[in-house]
């Protein structure tokens, strides 16, 4: 054994090894070259000692069982290492498939999360056994855009067959508590942590004479995948539609990942284990190698590791623990927050101006709550709790005893002045004062307090119990306490939190503006109306903007236009007038301004239900003969939204990386499979260069032909002559 190992092997009186996982060099086990070094030695003693071991037990000495490969490397893999990261994979299948085969009993006692390699190296023991816990197992690459590459494909598979592996472990990348995760078959028993390894043991030395228990019922006679393979008439005839259906389930985007996992399982059914291992690692190298990966993994990883761990949060600020809230204003977004706020344990005074309007708040919490224990995901007591928390009130003296204040009420200055005033005699006197707004500068909401250095902007996204980020704003006065407890808040109320410095629309609101913006304009160019939506959800795009403008209402993009104008003037600056705003008025004009009135570039059912692109539409905006490429519509929004994002750095109101990427992913819908709207810059593929330099290359291009909003700012263009990576 070498010296330093991160795989220490111990035989006990009966002959049982217990391999525990314990990577002296980092706080989780990764798939670092220790643990192949480790691992290789541990199974050539496994294979020498065969004779005297009853079983083998594998195990963890870390707070989770096993952490995965290690996503630092593969951020720095290039095509050209294609061969190596196979190598690498199958070296891995290679240590586990010799465990596998050693024709003793073999038990993975999971103590902690097992999330990809984990959970890999447990499916290649014959027992899998998880401490009753609140853990994790699953095999999430997808979300990375990868595919698992230590034998996950292959043995998910043959353990669960095709049809299930693909749906409920592979291809979304589910995660899973131990109950469900034995439900799905992916785990056998759990136990009390305590008796974990008791456990284990307790397994060998029943099942020791079990040759049952001694290989996997892949390597035994007359085994037969669940479901059956490829070529079994029953599947033979529902396989041609899984890949239509997970093209409608990508609404056409391309996605490496899930088409790569989907095609290493369904080839690998029709094979051997080893020619099966092999496929795998070829599709694993595919993936691991492509600038997808580096961008998800970069987003979904780094970035929200980031932000999630604290590491932007203000130091030296003692930890905020509210204990009770008011709520002002209990419409959608004002209900949404009371019940995020009550669910994370907190006393919610939910405050409107009338009794019954605030009764119809609190309602929405009861309506989700009953869909939840209607579903087996709540119990009824913890219902009752959590809406025993909020009490609906239209008497500002409710509000006695708030350590938080939340505003929600209407996007109008004096409305907000107002609420606040109300309840200011009655709350603590260093109570925390956070406004919900989309677009309304803080720093102007502030001077309606008498402490500006407490008031900050919270930022949530419709509907509030579903969307994971909250957008966090500082005003002028706004101070690092303030900004150090908003931040607590929103993790608090299990929430993402991303923090930016004023200005009109803020960061997310002022970016996907100008996608929309973009997407609208085209109408007036004569780009077909299906065109506009139909490439925009295939660049990856949850929605398009002619259905997203119809939701969001174009009389109230209007009043943001308008408001933005006279602050544009009122600053001495000059307002340059967006080709979308013809289109946008004469929507208007014809009374087709949103969902709302049933009326807009879609029509609507009595219910409410889209029923397709107006038919008046193209007669109002006539299509073009010549229509533009479809690669254009989709990058003029892509790229929109970046320069706006460099923009956004430069005037101060964005200050890293991390929380762009995730803000726009998160809180605008930005294509997932770019990393966020920095990484799409840095990671940028063009004909005629990569990263910055492609991108400003693309920009320039766009600019020429449609116009100098796509003129790359100078901040972006200094970075890209010099070869670096934005922000400097």
């Amino acid at each position: 054994m070498t010296e330093q190992s991160a795989v220490r092997y111990e035989k006990d009186a009966d002959g049982i090894v217990v391999l525990t996982l314990d990577d002296p060099t980092a706080s989780a086990n990764t798939m670092n070259e220790l643990y192949g070094r480790s691992m290789e030695e541990a199974v050539a003693r496994l294979e020498s000692e065969k004779d005297s071991i009853t079983g083998v037990v594998i195990t963890s000495a870390k707070k989770t069982f096993f952490a995965g490969g290690n996503l630092n490397k593969l951020q720095q893999v290039q095509p050209d290492q294609a061969q190596e990261i196979f190598d690498q994979s199958q070296a891995v299948k290679a240590q586990l498939r010799r465990i596998e085969l050693l024709g003793v009993p073999t038990v993975a006692a999971i103590n902690g999360a097992a999330l990809g390699g984990g959970l890999e190296i447990a499916l290649a023991f014959r027992h899998r056994i998880a401490a009753d816990a609140r853990l994790e197992i699953g095999l999430p690459e997808a979300t990375l855009g990868l595919l698992p590459g230590g034998g996950g494909v292959t043995r998910t598979v043959r353990l669960l067959g095709i049809q299930t592996a693909l749906l409920e472990v592979l291809l979304q990348g589910q995660r899973y508590q131990p109950a469900a995760a034995k439900a799905k078959g992916l785990i056998d028993e759990i136990v009390p942590a305590d008796e974990l390894l008791a456990a284990a043991k307790k397994w060998v030395l029943d099942n020791k004479d079990n040759d049952a228990a001694k290989a996997q019922p892949w390597d035994q006679k007359g085994y037969k995948m669940p479901g059956g393979t490829p070529s079994h008439p029953a599947l033979a005839g529902m396989l041609p539609a899984f890949p239509a259906t997970l093209r409608k389930q990508l609404k056409g985007v391309r996605m490496p990942a899930p088409e790569a996992i989907m095609a290493a399982a369904v080839e690998g059914a029709q094979v051997d284990f080893a020619n099966a291992e092999k496929i795998e690692s070829r599709y694993f190298a595919s993936l691991a190698t492509g600038q997808t990966a580096k961008n998800m993994i970069q987003a979904f990883f780094f970035d929200l590791q980031q932000i999630n761990s604290g590491a932007l949060r203000p130091q030296g600020v003692e930890k905020f623990q509210p204990t009770k809230v008011v709520v002002l204003g209990a419409g959608m977004m004002g209900a949404g927050i009371a019940y995020v706020c009550a669910r994370a344990g907190l006393e919610v005074v939910l405050k409107d101006v009338s009794l019954e309007a605030a009764e119809r708040g609190k309602a929405y919490s009861q309506k989700i709550n009953e869909k939840a224990v209607s579903r087996g995901k709540l119990t009824q007591e913890k219902s009752d709790a959590l809406l025993n928390r909020i009490l609906p009130t239209d008497n500002p003296a409710d509000a006695k005893g708030c350590d938080l204040v939340i505003e929600a009420v209407f996007e109008d200055p004096s409305l907000k002045h107002k609420v606040f005033a109300e309840i200011a005699e009655h709350i603590n006197a260093d109570a925390l004062l956070c406004s919900n707004t989309s677009t309304l500068p803080i720093t102007e909401l502030a001077t309606g307090v008498d402490r500006p250095k407490d008031f900050i902007g919270l930022h949530f996204f419709s509907p509030v119990d579903k969307m994971p980020l909250v957008e966090i704003i500082r005003g002028a006065e706004t101070s690092d306490e303030t900004t150090a407890k908003a931040i607590d808040i929103v993790q608090l109320i299990k929430k993402t939190p991303i923090v930016v410095s004023d200005s009109r629309g803020f960061y997310t609101s002022r970016v996907i503006g100008t996608q929309i913006n973009e997407g609208i304009s085209m109408l007036a160019e004569g780009v077909h109306p299906m065109s506009i939506d139909r490439a925009t959800t295939m660049a990856g795009y949850p929605v398009g903007p002619l259905q997203i403008s119809d939701e969001l209402n174009m009389e109230l993009m209007y009043k943001i236009r308008k408001a933005s104008i006279e602050a544009t003037e009122r600053d001495g600056g000059t307002w340059v007038v967006h080709p979308s705003e013809v289109v946008i008025d004469k929507m208007i004009e014809l009374g087709r301004s949103s969902k709302l009135v049933g009326k807009g570039f879609y029509s609507y059912d009595e219910n409410g239900n889209r029923t397709g692109l107006w038919d008046g539409l193209t007669e109002v905006f006539p299509v073009a003969e010549e229509q533009i490429p479809f690669e254009d519509i989709q990058d003029r929004q892509l790229v929109v939204e970046a320069i706006e994002t460099v923009k956004c750095f430069d005037e101060g109101v964005l200050h890293s990386a991390a929380e762009a990427n995730i803000g726009s992913i998160f809180g605008i819908g930005f294509p997932a499979v770019h990393g966020g709207a920095i990484q799409y810059i840095n990671g940028f593929e063009g004909k005629t260069g990569r990263g910055p330099a492609g991108f400003v290359a693309r920009a320039r291009e766009l600019a020429a032909k449609y116009g100098d909003r796509f003129t790359p700012p100078a901040s972006l263009v200094e970075v890209a002559e010099k070869g670096g990576t934005f922000p400097a």
